[in-house]
């Protein structure tokens, strides 16, 4: 009996050193980094196609607003830009009978020069009267006068048609501005997935009526995840940034499935325990909130809940 008695002791020791042993140091539960992806432009739902459970990646179209509104709109503006150049001339065109009114005119200055030469010659041979000579001179001197008023007034339209150009080419970049921004509505009409994971939650369905700002659907990276427990004043020495420690989850009824996490933030303040958290000294009044890193093999789920352990290691 006594034997009997003394098994029953030891055993009942070494079941309360195996409880002791398994103590966690912290616990609490898995999270993730959830994106809500919403509206970024008024319209209808085309198409949205982002069942929860799907696995989406960065940069993947999930689905259409309707923008036919914005795309008139560009259109229009892009119609006026293109008549704001019908509306602009070129000084070559515009001078081109000038030009050939100025080549006329030297044209018939360099046949009086010529007549102006050989009446001078007549006139040292007394074969011409000085008078016809101050007539041919005259002829030269009044066709120069035209042909620098030509080219005066050549340098003067294009001077003209400048300004001209540039009042009506002045309304091009605000146009331009419009049409930018217009293509930004269109663009903001698709909906691009943000990052790679999976559909938690999904708020909208095709065929409704969007908004700027309204939540589409709610997408979480699940590859990582992060168990946020919770530690009291007296284990904050034993912990740090960067510091590897044992996360477990409940496996069956009596077992526990182990994995290796990091430390990857630790609260500056404290903060009261939550009513759902205990912790190793059994809801000590403040503890500090710490996040472990954890390689998500396809068990660990958001919500789970979970322990660390540290000061076994």
């Amino acid at each position: 009996m006594k034997q009997i008695l003394c098994i029953a002791a030891v055993l009942a020791m070494l079941s309360a050193c195996n409880n002791k042993t398994n103590q966690a140091d912290a616990s609490g539960n898995f999270e993730a980094d959830e994106v809500i992806v919403s509206a970024q432009q008024n319209g209808e739902l085309l198409s949205f196609q982002a069942p929860e459970g799907t696995t989406l990646r960065a940069g993947d179209t999930v689905g259409q607003i309707d923008v036919k509104i914005p795309s008139l709109q560009k259109a229009q503006v892009e119609a006026s830009i293109a008549a704001l150049q019908e509306k602009t001339s070129s000084p070559a065109e515009k001078n081109q009978l000038v030009k050939k009114q100025l080549a006329v005119q030297e044209a018939q200055l360099a046949q009086l020069i010529r007549e102006q030469q050989r009446t001078e010659n007549l006139v040292e041979e007394d074969a011409a009267t000085r008078k016809q000579l101050d007539d041919m001179n005259s002829q030269v001197d009044q066709m120069r006068k035209q042909i620098a008023a030509t080219r005066q007034q050549i340098n003067l339209d294009d001077y003209t048609t400048g300004v001209q150009n540039r009042s009506v080419l002045s309304e091009k970049a605000p146009l331009q501005m419009a049409a930018a921004q217009y293509n930004e509505q269109i663009r903001k009409g698709l909906i691009i997935n943000p990052i790679t994971g999976v559909v938690l939650t999904r708020y909208a369905l095709q065929g409704e009526l969007a908004t700027v700002g309204k939540p589409l659907y709610k997408i979480a990276n699940t590859d990582t995840l992060y168990l946020r427990a919770y530690a009291d004043g007296t284990q904050l020495p034993q912990i740090r940034l960067g510091q590897q420690v044992q996360v477990r989850i409940d496996q069956g009824k009596k077992d526990y499935k182990s994995y290796t996490g990091t430390i990857t933030w630790i609260s500056a303040k404290s903060e009261f325990t939550p009513k759902t958290i205990q912790t190793k000294n059994e809801r000590a009044n403040l503890v500090y909130a710490i996040k472990i890193k954890v390689k998500n093999d396809g068990f660990l789920k958001i919500g789970m809940y979970g322990e660390a352990l540290w000061s076994k290691q």
